[in-house]
């Protein structure tokens, strides 16, 4: 099973500490087991909350050691600097291969053990340009929500950090089991974060018993065949101008760029699920030729299809 380890420092943001906790706590197998143990460690047995309570912790930094994922929250501006020990836990973690993440300014911890030099970052955008003076080896990036440098992560609020977090699950276990994880916190899979990201938007949520419903549910059965605005209109037995008022009213966009970012999920399934070549899924998916595909892939998914495929092709555990 995936450790996910909280490092829990004096004066955290309860809120940064248990976003993630509740997220990976949460998260399930397609079976029903547990994907991920939750741990908090810190310096010392009682840590100072901000917010005028204690925590009592069982765990020391011995447990950063064990862990797979390493998880440092945000600390009120109060905080002392981190501890020397602290610092080098970390960079021993992270010399043993440690995925290391951070929650808003929780950026600042990694950046003083120098995880971050050289790498691009973000965090709260209140505090973007003092991590940026402090830090001038860190490439801050303060209009995103999160910056996924591979085995550095960086989130921005303790909001951002929940999309930072479905993102790793994601990596880990497959789109299946992320989009479940997402449901469980009652949030969307993404949201447009200013970077380009590995996944698409979810659609806008059309009403229950909206008069759009047996439209989308034919064009997801059809994507690989032509549709037009024209087909799609004759379809909801509406002019094609009234379709595309009732899809802005309803939706925030139009009919064909909802057509085409379902294709584009449409090929991110398969690229997931499937050994299919890049032509053949291009077909499936109902884009006119490879080509075609592999420039709205990158434009719409912010990568090819092939570095999709080697990001997320075969994550999903048994």
């Amino acid at each position: 099973m995936h450790s996910v380890v909280i490092l829990v420092l004096d004066e955290v943001v309860p809120f940064d500490m248990a976003a993630p906790m509740q997220v990976f706590d949460w998260t399930r197998l397609p079976d029903g087991r547990p994907a991920y143990r939750v741990r908090l460690c810190a310096e010392s047995p009682q840590v100072r909350a901000d917010g005028g309570f204690a925590l009592r912790v069982d765990r020391g930094l011995e447990a950063l050691a064990d862990a797979d994922t390493v998880i440092v929250p945000g600390r009120s501006p109060r905080a002392a600097p981190p501890s020397a020990r602290v610092l080098d836990a970390l960079r021993q973690a992270a010399r043993a291969g440690t995925r290391i993440a951070s929650v808003c300014v929780g950026a600042f911890v990694l950046a003083e053990a120098g995880l971050l030099d050289g790498l691009r970052a973000t965090t709260h955008w209140v505090a973007a340009a003092e991590l940026a003076r402090r830090h001038p080896r860190v490439e801050v990036q303060p209009d995103v929500l999160y910056v996924d440098n591979g085995q550095i992560l960086t989130s921005a609020g303790a909001a951002a950090a929940l999309d930072m977090c479905l993102h790793m699950i994601r990596r880990d276990l497959g789109s299946a089991v992320a989009a479940n994880a997402a449901r469980m916190s009652v949030m969307p899979l993404e949201r447009e974060g200013g970077q380009a990201q590995f996944i698409v938007h979810e659609h806008p949520p059309v009403p229950r018993g909206s008069a759009l419903e047996p439209l989308l549910e034919w064009i997801e059965d059809n994507l690989a065949g032509e549709i037009t605005l024209g087909a799609m209109a004759a379809r909801a037995g509406m002019s094609e101008r009234t379709l595309s008022r009732r899809f802005r009213e309803q939706t925030g966009t139009t009919p064909l760029q909802w057509l085409l970012r379902a294709r584009v999920r449409r090929a991110q399934y398969l690229l997931e699920n499937s050994d299919h070549s890049v032509e053949r899924i291009a077909r499936q998916a109902g884009f006119g030729s490879a080509t075609a595909f592999r420039e709205r892939f990158r434009k719409v998914a912010g990568t090819t299809p092939y570095a999709y495929r080697a990001a997320f092709q075969g994550r999903a555990a048994g």
